[in-house]
């Protein structure tokens, strides 16, 4: 190895490594050359700093796997960002030994959000508030402390000034709580994590700058964005044994271009260029940018050096600042002048090189083709791939399509803790303690794989299944009394005869037994209706351990949960109280903002990173992601204690600071050999905008008549994976031809209906016997309602038979709403519900009194059935009518609906034979309790509680009505001896004009969407 001491030469002592370098690699093979033929023992007394803990973990596994077979003693490896007095460089009894302890993190927010509750600086907030409010207060706390902004009189200046009124309320907020949190610390014997940090800084400046070190010293990768840490790198520059590399210093930047970055005192840089943070640093430590020397770089090859040399100008000069973008072109010839001589190579053309873009239409399309390009990188040996992305959303879809291999990348993000396991049980639980029979979160509860309750003499699944099955589908039960009736009534007799099956009956019993254990958990939550924060979270943490046990904690997702509910438990009394369900939705926020690392990575070659993290790391592919404008670069950060002038005012830096930093991670990743960068046209079902970045790099190949290339291989190759086999046209329309002895030979006349429309749909209901299984707590809407108009008038007519009583509409009012409310409309619905009852009533008891007025019996939910002879055997159509008027000329047959009626064409046309097949049952076979009856009235009631779209509309009477009755029958007949037939398919959508508005429960069995939908007409010919 050849030699190499960055510790020789006169202070102080700059390095950088180019973007296009490894870093991490190029600073371990420095640090090696360095040590060349000295005694190994020699790099052991060495102290190497880097920005943060993973740089520090990654640059030891660097240094070790450089040395190779080589023995050497590794040297002291500490985060600048993260020193303690108890670690190297620090020894016991040194700078910063008497400082308080920082105060943790949770506890500080908690604490920060009492000094704003207990105080009058902002009156009447909710818990919720506080904490958020707590969370900015922290944010501009730490902002001054980083930049060292001590002086905040300026606050004073702006409570009286020339403001808006809320930002005048803003300065006054700010200027007490810098006034209380201090004494607030004090009481506690801490110091803030931030403040203690850049002490710390500071005072080892101090220290190495009085007594310079006497061991080498090296600090890399950081770019001294923090005051005291530009401090730290002047002293270790300036020690005799140190020196200070930075990385992707661009030294062949232009003056000019340079001078924009800089800035001048009038006129301050471009705080979004990349190079800004290091301009900055260069001009706090007083080093000009020529006196910055190049790291030692080991042998490479030349071409790559040289495309390496290349894509960093380029890359530079797409980002160049915007007041010089206007000289792009002559930027472009001289960069070429200057190469001619050397290669006679086009440098813009070498630069693009091994970049690509890749444009996806949506986040699942880029997931799809990001997870093709990681997983085909491990098809070579030793080959590595990172995923950069500020993206959570998208680097967790990345994962997921990665699982369909079995691979789990190493992932720096992790997960929040409310995506875990354990974050998952507390957030049901405290819904469940909200809310106790919200289905979904019931059964999400019970269904949880770390849930198990223990009934007695009862198996637990058999409790879960019964109580799901048998009373939580269908519509919301507003309380545990209606969830017990329906479990009765499912292990009784019912009033047919019917006897339920023995393994009904053992589920109804266990989900009564699960019923009352789980009342009597929840019942000390809802002994306390608004309790204090801290009460909530030990009522939460008892509820958990009941139903999930100790196990409830285990992990690192249950340690996390454990954590955030002793921080709730200890610092929460102080917040004020809340209901169950606000507290739920703070647990939610709250676990959404705590991150868990599984650690459970297979494969290592694979990483998944943040732009932060990525910083100094390096792969073998790398692959940019989430570049549309508002992610990468994200906006800039908005403040909602201080506007721009008043941040200026206070000595804070601008917001855009942070996109300069993001803009030098993107061209430190984009230096890699080989990048894709990848764009998604549409971000969250919107369009989305191309990054800046992207766009300017596009526009300089452009105006160099270069072009990008663009990588479509990995979609074409995610699509290929998603695509049906075979034969890739949509699905024919269904032809089911069963056995006529397996054909239905009994039919409701509702069934007729649907079979004349859609025949499928009778097939798999009738054939297939296919039911549709309720969801639960489903909406009780249209049918519900209709349900509930049918109960009302039934109850009516059975206790008023002949004379109806003196406020019928009253009596009818309060029987839809009792009905409504077994149909299980929640409270919301029944505020829109009520007034629309009260219409309903008033239009039914007019028409009650008027249909009575005739001298008719009324017959409700009458039960009628009709069989006739056909060519298989006999065939029975049976009715079940919402009333049957009978009068000494006949009967009239009414339907009640409260969506649309049927016309009188769809009737004639036997679209809709309801009615009409009644009226001929009647007339062919009669009531129960006498002979047959000859319809004189087939009439449609609709009832809305909307007083225009009420109406009776009497589709036939007289002879009429008997001829549609009688015609409908023999339709009915020609149809079954038609399907009689074994050649007669039952074809899905006979009708499909009628798909819109009568959609079906199969219509997903019959692949309606393929056929009809996505084959662009409706399949084969019926």
């Amino acid at each position: 190895m050849s030699s190499f001491d960055p510790f020789v030469g006169p202070s102080p002592r700059w390095f950088s490594i180019d973007a296009h370098r490894p870093f991490l690699e190029d600073l371990a093979d420095g640090v090696l050359a360095w040590l060349g033929e000295r005694d190994p023992e020699a790099l052991s007394d060495a102290v190497v700093l880097l920005p943060n803990r993973r740089a520090a973990r990654a640059f030891s596994q660097a240094l070790a796997g450089r040395a190779g077979d080589r023995a050497v003693l590794l040297p002291e490896v500490r985060p600048l960002g993260d020193l303690e007095e108890d670690e190297p460089p620090f020894s016991p009894g040194d700078v910063g030994l008497d400082l308080p302890p920082a105060i943790e993190a949770r506890a500080r927010r908690f604490e920060l959000a009492r000094l704003i509750v207990e105080s009058d600086l902002r009156p009447d907030l909710t818990p919720v508030g506080a904490l958020g409010l707590a969370d900015a207060l922290s944010r501009f706390l730490d902002s001054c402390q980083i930049e060292e902004v001590e002086d905040l009189s300026k606050l004073d200046e702006m409570v009286s000034g020339d403001l808006a009124r809320h930002w005048q309320e803003s300065a006054r907020f700010l200027r007490l709580a810098t006034e209380r949190w201090p004494a607030r610390l004090a009481e506690l014997g801490m110091v803030d994590p931030a403040w203690r940090q850049s002490r710390l800084l500071r005072l080892l400046a101090e220290r190495w700058t009085e007594s310079p070190p006497d061991r080498p010293v090296l600090a890399a990768g950081s770019t001294g964005t923090a005051p005291a840490a530009a401090a730290v790198l002047k002293a270790v520059a300036q020690a005799p044994r140190g020196a200070v590399v930075v990385p992707g210093l661009d030294r062949d930047m232009a003056d000019d271009v340079w001078g924009e970055v800089v800035g001048t005192p009038e006129r301050p840089g471009d705080a979004q260029h990349p190079q800004h943070a290091l301009a900055k640093l260069l001009t706090a430590v007083e080093v000009e940018r020529g006196a910055v020397r190049p790291w030692f770089r080991p042998a490479e090859d030349a071409v790559a050096a040289r495309k390496g040399r290349a894509r960093g100008r380029v890359l530079a000069e797409a980002l160049r600042p915007a007041e010089t973008t206007g000289d792009w072109k002559s930027a472009i010839d001289a960069l070429r002048d200057e190469v001619a001589d050397v290669t006679g190579a086009d440098p813009v053309a070498e630069g693009l090189e091994g970049l690509s873009v890749l444009t996806a239409e949506n986040e699942e399309d880029a997931a799809a083709a990001i997870a093709v390009m990681m997983r085909e990188a491990l098809e070579t040996p030793g080959r590595t791939c990172a995923l950069v992305t500020p993206d959570l959303d998208l680097s967790r879809r990345v994962s997921a399509r990665l699982e369909r291999w079995g691979v789990v990348a190493d992932s720096s993000s992790g997960a929040p803790l409310s995506r875990t396991s354990a974050g998952r049980l507390l957030s049901l639980s405290a819904r469940v303690l909200a809310d106790p029979l919200d289905p979904q979160a019931l059964l999400g509860l019970l269904k949880h794989p770390a849930v198990n309750i223990t009934l007695e003499g009862h198996e637990y699944t058999d409790a879960r299944r019964g109580l799901e099955r048998l009373a939580l589908r269908g519509p919301r039960l507003r309380d545990f009394t209606r969830a017990r009736t329906k479990l009765l009534k499912a292990r009784s007799v019912r009033d047919d005869g019917k006897v339920p099956s023995d393994s009904t009956a053992t589920q109804a019993r266990a989900a009564e037994a699960l019923l009352d254990r789980l009342e009597a958990l929840i019942a000390p939550a809802r002994a306390v209706p608004e309790p204090t924060l801290d009460q909530a979270a030990r009522t939460l943490t008892g509820f958990v351990e009941s139903v999930a046990g100790l196990d409830a904690w285990a992990g690192n997702d249950g340690e996390a949960a454990a954590v955030l509910l002793a921080g709730l438990i200890a610092h929460g009394a102080p917040l004020g109280e809340l209901d169950a369900t606000a507290f739920a939705r703070l647990l939610t926020k709250l676990m959404d903002a705590e991150t868990v690392r599984a650690g459970d990575a297979t494969h290592p070659s694979l990483r998944i990173l943040g732009a932060i993290e990525a910083r100094l790391v390096r792969a073998d592919r790398v692959i940019l992601a989430g570049l549309e404008e508002g992610v990468w670069p994200g906006a800039a950060s908005v403040d909602p204690l201080l506007s721009r002038p008043m941040r200026a005012a206070v000595g804070l830096p601008p917001p855009e600071k942070r996109l300069g930093q993001t803009a030098q991670d993107f061209i430190q990743a984009a230096s890699s050999p080989e990048v894709v960068l990848v764009e998604r046209r549409r971000r969250g079902g919107q369009p989305a905008v191309p990054s800046r970045w992207l766009w300017r790099l596009r526009m300089l190949a452009r105006g160099a008549g270069v072009q990008v290339a663009e990588a479509t291989t990995p979609l074409t190759l995610a699509r290929a994976l998603d695509a049906p086999t075979g034969d890739d046209k949509p699905a024919k329309r269904p032809r089911p031809t069963p056995p006529v002895a397996r054909r239905p030979r009994k039919l409701p006349v509702t069934a007729v209906e649907r079979w004349v429309r859609d025949p499928y749909a009778v097939y798999a209901r009738y054939v297939l016997g296919l039911k549709e299984l309720e969801r639960p707590g489903r909406s009780a809407e249209a049918l519900a309602r209709g349900t509930a108009v049918h109960k009302a008038l039934e109850r009516l007519v059975v206790s008023w038979p002949e004379a109806l009583p003196d406020d019928c509409e009253g009596v009818l009012h309060d029987l839809l709403i009792e009905e409504l409310g077994h149909a299980g409309f929640d409270a919301a619905a029944m505020a829109r519900e009520g007034p629309l009852a009260r219409n309903c009533a008033r239009t039914l008891s007019r028409l009650e009194a008027e249909r009575r007025a005739r001298g008719i019996e009324v017959r409700v939910e009458e039960s009628v059935q009709h069989t006739f002879a056909a060519p298989f055997g006999p065939f029975t159509v049976t009715a079940k009518a919402d009333r049957i008027e009978i009068s000494a000329h006949g009967a009239a047959v009414m339907d009640f609906k409260t969506g649309q009626i049927p016309s009188k064409k769809q009737i004639e046309a036997n679209f809709a034979p309801q009615l009409s097949l009644t009226g001929a049952i009647l007339a062919e076979a009669g009531l129960k309790d006498r002979g047959p009856i000859e319809p004189e009235e087939l009439t449609y009631v609709r009832v809305t509680g909307r007083d225009r779209a009420d109406e009776v509309a009497i589709r036939a009477s007289g002879a009429e009505a008997l001829a549609l009755s009688m015609a409908a029958l023999a339709r009915l007949k020609a149809g079954v001896e038609r399907f009689d037939d074994p050649a007669t398919p039952y074809v899905s959508w006979a009708a499909p004009q009628f798909m819109g508005n009568f959609g079906g429960n199969y219509d997903h069995l019959a692949r309606v969407w393929e056929w009809h939908v996505a084959g662009g007409g409706e399949g084969d010919e019926a």
